[in-house]
């Protein structure tokens, strides 16, 4: 399968760019790259009626939220989406997925809580994972106040982002609560192996290595203990029956691409209702490079195509 062209010409100048790897520089250096990256392949999101920063209490302190609020809002309670984003759990933040969390806002018509979780090697696992189920927790404590339907209550994520997506469907199911409706997963990190078939064949040259990933896994982790771990890696979980409706998105040059696609085959084997979408032509990042790939609004639209169906069913 052959690059999609705007994919091709965004890789050609990343790769013309020499340096030295990000496990060889001040993680301060390489977080501030990555933010500035990131911004400048984001176009500016919808308009929405409402943006605020609140704080969800966590077991390790306060867990940064950011809330948008729909056009729509005002009228009947409004279904709710907490957006936890990609990071390999060590970069980025709210200001970087800003224009993912008004688009899927506006195209949904859901309030979006984003979650802005602790970051490693600071804060190892799994403190990521435990920040991401507190905020989802206090949004369904707090989910009338802001506006929320609490029996409309979706997860999603991307990349590290969407496997803490999948490790907070598996915690509502087993502590009963709350009765999350749907998962949107975009190539989402699900199991802390590194040697599928699309490791090896996408391991270096379409943005995402494979280095970079056992960088990132070593980061985050305390040690290759914690890889067995459902935690960690949400595909390992023995029985994914009862967990909500799924769509999982992927792209088809990305390390992650059998993580994706082994977890959706998971969910259908347990009776779990879980679309795949592969996009062909693709690389992982391509969902928030709005600036300069086309096929990233088109995700999202369809994204909320699916979010608008699930919050419609209940």
């Amino acid at each position: 399968m052959d690059l999609d062209p705007q994919v091709k010409a965004l890789l050609d100048e990343m790769n013309a760019v020499e340096g030295p790897p990000p496990w060889e520089r001040p993680i301060a250096d390489v977080r501030a790259d990555f933010d500035t990256m990131v911004r400048s392949r984001a176009a500016p999101g919808p308009a929405v009626a409402r943006v605020a920063d609140r704080e969800a209490p966590g077991p390790h302190g306060p867990v940064p939220v950011r809330v948008y609020w729909p056009d729509s809002a005002g009228g009947a309670p409004l279904p709710v989406l907490v957006y936890i984003h990609g990071s390999g759990f060590v970069l980025l933040g709210h200001d970087n997925y800003d224009h993912v969390c008004r688009a899927l806002c506006q195209g949904a018509g859901c309030i979006v809580v984003s979650v802005d979780y602790r970051k490693a090697p600071e804060n190892k696992f799994p403190k990521a994972a435990d920040d991401a189920w507190a905020a989802t927790r206090w949004l369904a404590e707090n989910c009338t106040g802001l506006g929320g339907d609490p029996a409309r209550i979706a997860v999603g994520g991307d990349s590290s982002g969407g496997g803490l997506a999948a490790v907070v469907t598996q915690k509502a199911k087993a502590e009963g609560e709350p009765p999350l409706v749907f998962q949107l997963l975009v190539y989402p990190l699900t199991d802390m192996r590194d040697d599928t078939d699309s490791y090896r064949a996408f391991a270096d040259g379409y943005s995402l290595s494979a280095d970079m990933m056992r960088w990132f896994m070593g980061c985050y982790l305390n040690g290759d203990e914690d890889k067995a771990d459902p935690v960690a890696s949400p595909l390992r979980a023995e029985d994914m029956s009862g967990l909500p409706p799924a769509l999982v998105i992927t792209a088809s040059h990305d390390p992650l691409l059998d993580d994706g696609r082994a977890y959706a085959e998971k969910l259908r084997a347990a009776g779990v209702p879980a679309e795949h979408l592969n996009y062909e032509g693709f690389i992982h990042g391509f969902w928030s490079a709005t600036a300069r790939i086309d096929a990233a609004g088109q995700a999202h639209a369809r994204a909320c195509d699916a979010l608008r169906g699930a919050f419609g069913a209940v």
